[in-house]
């Protein structure tokens, strides 16, 4: 029997419902449906989850399917089918990120969107998106005060000290592009980095 099969024949001896067990196993009820159909191949913590809301352990549900016998070790299909998985994710919400190029100031809100609809449940590359995240929200809330700085310096000089120095906005702007630019590509760099999924995914 199928891994997927075992899934769904333990969930209705139990009589749960899909909607039920996925909230015991802390998933998504579409996670829990793609798993069940054979559409997904699903990650060994995920097993683990559904296991124990299925009051069974890993190895009843991995037992003679091909595959994931081993599934726990980072050497199986599963473990390696998933880092895959999650590295393309942060790749993607990574370059994402540099949507500040088009719309800065709310070009964090792309990655927002990418994240909340991934439906990721590595609660390590979870934690690392949102990191990405915050980065960006804290280059769009600086590059704006520093523009509301130099627009304040820039007013006190025209006033008060007429012929004075003022702050060229191109300046600002070009320095903190810069500095995203760098900042974005060095974690992209480390996503795919060889050794990075696995810290992260430890």
């Amino acid at each position: 029997m199928e891994l997927h099969q075992k899934i769904a024949v333990a969930r209705k001896k139990k009589g749960f419902t899909q909607g039920q067990l996925a909230e015991m196993a802390n998933v998504t009820v579409r996670t829990i449906q793609r798993l069940e159909s054979g559409e997904s191949v699903p990650r060994p913590y995920t097993i683990k989850a559904i296991a124990a809301a299925l009051d069974t352990t890993f190895e009843m549900l991995t037992a003679d399917v091909p595959g994931t016998a081993v599934a726990g070790s980072s050497n199986s299909p599963v473990s390696r089918g998933g880092a895959e998985q999650e590295k393309h994710f942060l790749e993607i919400l990574c370059l994402s990120c540099f949507s500040y190029l088009v719309v800065p100031l709310v070009h964090f809100l792309i990655p927002v969107y990418l994240l909340k609809r991934s439906g990721q449940q590595n609660h390590a590359v979870i934690a690392f998106a949102r990191l990405m995240i915050r980065r960006q929200v804290y280059w769009a809330v600086t590059l704006s005060m520093l523009l509301l700085l130099s627009l304040s310096y820039n007013f006190i000089v025209s006033v008060y000290f007429p012929g004075g120095f003022l702050l060229h906005y191109i300046w600002i702007f070009v320095s903190m592009y810069l500095l995203n630019a760098i900042l974005i590509s060095t974690t992209l760099w480390r996503i795919r980095n060889a050794g990075f999924l696995v810290n992260i995914r430890s």
